[in-house]
């Protein structure tokens, strides 16, 4: 007896076709740092989903661990099919790609992509937290995330991303990086 298999047209439609947007934030503080978040793009774009919107360069002071070069940080919205955890290994395997080694939180790297928003899920395991835990408090998270998406609404602190920059106590300086 041979099995059937049924497949339900209107699954198989929402399966494949529907895509969610995400928030990444790339930095650079190593080597040639915009031809290194250029390439990051071109690599997220191939192996994670098409841009939605791009925020231009900013040039930004170190956080975390301050003695260390001004970093250039971007915010991407990217469409995916990719789930959390998938998108977590691409966005790691992006960064090795780059040279990325890891050695100190908040040290001096060649890039890194942190994921700040999936949507409007809300996410807690032990390799991943969504939405991003810091980004309410990181100015050069907001800033360039204000400029791609000021009315997206934070789905833990239920308030717009221009409510939290305008409520951010972090002073860094945070300008538009001119080539």
């Amino acid at each position: 007896m041979r099995e059937r298999v049924l497949c339900d047209t209107h699954s198989f439609f929402f399966f494949t076709i529907f895509s969610l947007k995400i928030f990444l934030l790339l930095g650079a503080n190593l080597g040639d740092r915009v031809q290194t978040l250029n390439r990051a793009v071109d690599l997220i774009v191939k192996h994670i989903g098409p841009l939605a919107k791009q925020s231009s360069l900013y040039q930004t002071a170190p956080w975390g661990v301050t003695d260390q070069p001004d970093y250039l940080n971007q915010v991407l919205a990217v469409d995916t099919k990719l789930e959390p955890q998938q998108l977590l290994e691409q966005t790691q395997a992006i960064e090795q790609e780059l040279g990325r080694v890891r050695f100190e939180k908040w040290g001096a790297r060649v890039i890194d992509i942190d994921i700040l928003f999936y949507g409007q899920q809300i996410l807690q395991t032990e390799t991943l937290t969504i939405p991003h835990p810091y980004l309410h408090v990181r100015r050069f998270t907001l800033v360039p995330l204000a400029e791609i998406a000021p009315d997206f609404v934070h789905p833990v602190l239920q308030k717009t991303i221009v409510e939290l920059l305008d409520e951010c106590m972090d002073e860094s300086e945070v300008v538009i990086f001119n080539f």
